[in-house]
């Protein structure tokens, strides 16, 4: 027999589609107070309603009816009582036993689990399925509609490629032991990046859970039976789980796509780079009537080193160039700009034309000559979130 402090209530429902759910079903916390077994609604007044004490009581009763079609049964749902239209339905435990239980009329899927449950428990249940079945938090019916994400992809990506959000992931050092210190590594990489010039755009910070493992040989000596016996090993394997820190960012408030074209006899495209130590590469300096001064890169590295800026390459040929992670030994890995130098000298060598993207801070700084395309164009930032100009 139950407690005199609980209340028969639906405990859950077997149906796994919340959106399909509606106020004329049990709902998770509907308090049963009573039942009846007419199919008219008409004609029933609470006083018709049998009460309801317990689960194991109001199963047996609904044992007697599992052969009528329908059977009514009286909820308290928050601050009203609802009158419900159920079926019966027989759930088999074993080859000898069945229990009863209640679904929706209108949807087979839909099967109240019961229990004796506290007031507490029931309102806390009221609460899901308040959150769930009503109209002003679950919003409009949804359905599937067509989407051309290839012809998407190739009008607002400047690359199809690639994405237009980067990310680094930082490992915490051995001596991290908690988040807040592998963040402030990964804020001072960031911050020191904007500082030198980087115009990189903030997106978000997330905690990211890494598992690593490590085999280990065990090697030592069979004593069984008092006599030692030959070298046994035994391999075992450590599992690790630490908290990195991954920094999403854009390259820019907007991404400028260049095309370097060479001219025959020349030997260089005309372009010196470098490596900032946060691990970015950028523009050094251009050689005049070069490749690179054709397309606009000359009066672009003007413009940026005038400005206390620094014009970044974000991705060679479509491949990215931004670092990737910061190891728990502090490195930094990121692209080698000897790779780089050898792939812009292979270019020239076969007098083919290389494709670069820059970043950007904002238009009124830069030429036109260049132009920014997809999608970072269309994400740009108000122009006033930029970081003010800082003086070399």
């Amino acid at each position: 027999m139950a407690s005199a402090h609980t209340l028969v209530c639906v405990k859950q429902v077997k149906q796994e589609v919340p959106e399909e759910w509606d106020e004329s079903m049990p709902l998770p916390g509907d308090i049963i107070e009573g039942f009846y077994n007419s199919e008219s609604i008409d004609t029933i007044a609470d006083e018709f309603f049998v009460p309801t004490k317990a689960k194991s009581e109001l199963t047996s009763q609904l044992a007697k009816f599992s052969h009528v079609e329908v059977i009514w049964v009286k909820v308290r749902r928050g601050e009203s009582t609802l009158k419900l239209q159920t079926r019966v339905v027989a759930e088999r435990l074993s080859m000898l036993q069945r229990r009863y239980t209640i679904r929706a009329a209108t949807d087979d899927r839909h099967v109240a689990i019961l229990g004796d449950l506290t007031s507490d428990q029931c309102y806390e249940l009221q609460e899901l399925s308040r959150s769930l079945v009503n109209v002003e938090y679950r919003g409009y019916n949804k359905r599937g509609v067509k989407y051309d994400w290839k012809m998407k992809v190739g009008s607002y990506l400047p690359d199809q490629r690639c994405t237009i959000v980067s990310s680094i992931l930082f490992m915490p050092l051995p001596g991290e032991k908690c988040t807040e210190a592998t963040t402030s590594r990964c804020m001072a990489w960031f911050s020191a990046a904007v500082a030198s010039g980087v115009p990189l755009v903030f997106v978000n910070i997330q905690t990211e859970q890494i598992v690593s493992s490590e085999k280990n040989n065990l090697i030592g000596k069979d004593m069984s039976w008092g006599r030692q016996q030959n070298y046994t090993t035994t391999t075992t394997t450590t599992v690790q789980i630490v908290q990195g820190i991954r920094l999403w960012f854009m390259p820019g408030a907007a991404e400028m796509l260049v095309d370097l074209i060479p001219q025959p006899g020349e030997a260089r495209f005309g372009l010196d780079i470098k490596r900032t130590d946060e691990g970015l590469i950028c523009i050094h300096s251009v050689t005049k009537g070069s490749a690179a001064d054709r397309c606009g890169l000359g009066s672009l590295h003007e413009e940026a080193h005038a400005s206390g800026r620094q014009l970044v390459m974000s991705r060679l040929e479509g491949k990215s160039l931004m670092p990737s992670h910061v190891s728990s030994a502090g490195l930094i890995h990121c692209c080698d700009h000897t790779e780089i130098k050898e792939t812009l000298a292979s270019a020239i060598d076969q007098m083919e034309r290389v494709q670069l993207h820059l970043m950007a801070w904002s238009n009124h700084l830069l030429p036109i000559t260049p132009k920014a395309v997809g999608a970072t164009t269309v994400l740009r930032p108000p122009s006033g979130s930029c970081p003010p100009k800082t003086k070399e």
